[in-house]
């Protein structure tokens, strides 16, 4: 992929993020009010990875699923910017698919069609699509992570467009297939869905097998800084982790900073290594 086709998917992630903050920020507007009817109605809490914990210590605020939605928007408007800048002149396969993660966070808007439904009617098939679209931002997320693992270990360079065409495809197929109740939701305005815990369990193993690689990239191209990638690369994945399962004001902003701390690093790290090539 040349440096101009990948400069042009930042530029469509630009766009992207700026359109998801707007739809945020316009939505909540209109449905603010709405949002503790719809937080009653939410049937479950979600399942992260430490969210059994600290639901025992709080209770739900109706309001911080929007809070999230919009701090995942302005994450990814921001981030893909400074990517952007600082890799505009800069050929480093690793950073197009960790600007493929920044952006797969815009895809968090889709989850504020459920509060929209307060004040206007939707077919159902609409609400449905809204929520695959968000299913397909997140595992493209973890895909990407993984390519760029895969490009750290030393895959050729040029074939960014075979992968990339494969972690969309990953990404569509869970997303089309997943079986989903659009009847019920839980607390962040996400749809019950089939598969939960096998799907977990693969998101972790994808996860650890991809900070594996980038440990193992350090002793292949005897470079600390992948390792320090692969812990920025952990801290990111955690982060929104913990941001887009966020039913209470504890964890959103550890999430945020988390999240943010971990790709600065991750992506610090990579530009780096390649300014010297």
């Amino acid at each position: 992929m040349t440096l101009t086709v990948r400069n042009n998917c930042f530029k469509g992630g630009i766009i992207l993020a700026a359109l998801s903050l707007f739809s945020v920020a316009a939505a909540g507007y209109f449905t603010f009010s709405f949002f503790p009817d719809i937080a009653a109605s939410a049937a479950l809490r979600p399942l992260g990875l430490l969210q059994s914990y600290v639901h025992d210590l709080t209770e739900v605020s109706a309001y911080v699923p929007f809070w999230t939605m919009l701090g995942a928007a302005v994450y990814s408007l921001v981030g893909i910017v400074i990517i952007y800048f600082f890799f505009e002149k800069t050929q480093a396969p690793e950073i197009l698919f960790l600007s493929f993660f920044t952006i797969s966070l815009s895809f968090e808007f889709a989850r504020i069609l459920i509060p929209l439904t307060g004040i206007l009617t939707f077919p159902p098939l609409y609400t449905i699509v809204a929520f695959r679209a968000l299913l397909f931002g997140r595992y493209f997320g973890l895909f990407s992570l993984f390519a760029a693992s895969v490009y750290a270990a030393g895959l050729d360079a040029q074939k960014q467009q075979s992968v990339f065409s494969l972690s969309v495809l990953a990404a569509l197929l869970i997303a089309a297939n997943v079986p989903v109740d659009s009847l019920i939701w839980d607390s962040t305005f996400v749809f019950a869905m089939g598969y939960n815990s096998m799907l977990t369990m693969v998101e972790i193993g994808l996860m650890a097998v991809t900070i594996v690689t980038f440990f193992v990239s350090a002793y292949i191209r005897e470079s600390n800084s992948y390792i320090f990638i692969g812990i920025g690369v952990l801290m990111a994945y955690l982060g929104r982790r913990f941001l887009i399962f966020s039913d209470n004001w504890i964890t959103p902003l550890p999430a945020i900073l988390l999240l943010s701390l971990g790709t600065w690093l991750a992506c610090s790290r990579i530009h780096k290594i390649y300014l010297w090539l």
